[in-house]
């Protein structure tokens, strides 16, 4: 079998790389999907349908395109992982946890320990808390090939 494994969240580090390196090193049967992680590209995911003046409108208008994207990609994979960075304030990180939640798909969150309790709630649903990307890999060639 072959796990699909949705990449969700920050966008600002190189996470999703090393991740896909990890379970590309070890061998993992897994395919990668994620968002669009361009900023500016998916600010403007629905500026081809006209641009709104009023930027709440904007951002729903992208966002609902946005939206085909991610909800396709959920509903697809066999788990997600979902990185929340200090930084910035992943809402749509968040968004994605609890759409897999409701779902029932498996979802494995990655944040540093000085933001679990913001995340109490999300981390109560996920079948796996990591800190680094390395964990994120260890569980993904566990899952995938239990030995």
């Amino acid at each position: 079998m072959i796990w699909t494994v949705y990449l969700s969240g920050e966008i600002h580090t190189d996470w999703r790389d090393q991740v896909q390196a990890g379970a590309e090193a070890a061998g993992l049967p897994v395919e990668f999907t994620a968002p669009v992680t361009h900023h500016e590209s998916s600010d403007a995911a629905g500026d081809m349908l006209g641009k709104p003046d009023v930027p709440f409108w904007r951002d729903h208008q992208s966002a609902k395109v946005n939206g085909i994207r991610t909800k396709t990609l959920l509903e697809q994979c066999d788990v997600a992982v979902i990185r929340f960075g200090d930084k910035y304030k992943q809402w749509n990180a968040a968004f994605d946890a609890g759409y897999c939640a409701a779902m029932g798909t498996p979802y494995i969150t990655l944040h540093d320990e000085d933001i679990i309790h913001p995340l109490k709630e999300v981390d109560a649903a996920a079948m796996a808390w990591a800190q680094t990307p390395e964990q994120v890999v260890e569980v993904l060639k566990y899952v995938t090939s239990a030995r």
